[in-house]
């Protein structure tokens, strides 16, 4: 029973540690779209 327990707890800690990173990546991707996104439409505006 307590192995049970402990495996469970285990997983679910590093499911939610996944989602956080998963979280992180996501955010940061998105960051970097949006800097290229804008040095794009500075190129546009030069030209």
């Amino acid at each position: 029973m307590r192995i049970t327990t402990l495996i469970i707890a285990t997983l679910s800690a590093m499911t939610l540690a996944a989602c956080e990173t998963v979280q992180g990546a996501g955010e940061d991707i998105s960051n970097a779209g949006a800097a290229i996104s804008e040095e794009s439409r500075d190129v546009q505006a030069d030209l």
